[in-house]
């Protein structure tokens, strides 16, 4: 009998990538601390640089910030310019 592996890692980031997609669409945008605490994505630029590879027209705007220390922290925030994807 032959045993079926299932690649739960390539899964997970299949589903990872659906929650930034569909954050994008509801919210317009999403920054790394957001897809880390909503959705467990450690690597968002990797799912953006895909997105952005399979047509997504996604923007990537500077940001400065306070860090929990009170220090300035400059982080990116993804902006989802237009949806012209209507299915993943």
């Amino acid at each position: 009998m032959q045993a079926f592996v299932i690649d739960r890692t390539r899964q997970k980031k299949k589903f990872k990538t659906q929650d930034v997609v569909k954050h994008l669409r509801t919210q317009g945008s999403i920054t790394s601390v957001e897809a880390f605490e909503l959705y467990g994505v450690t690597r968002l630029s990797s799912i953006i640089f895909n997105l952005r590879k399979k047509g997504y027209d996604i923007k990537t705007e500077d940001m400065i910030g306070k860090d929990r220390n009170g220090n300035t922290s400059q982080y990116a925030k993804y902006i989802l310019e237009e949806d012209k994807m209507n299915e993943d």
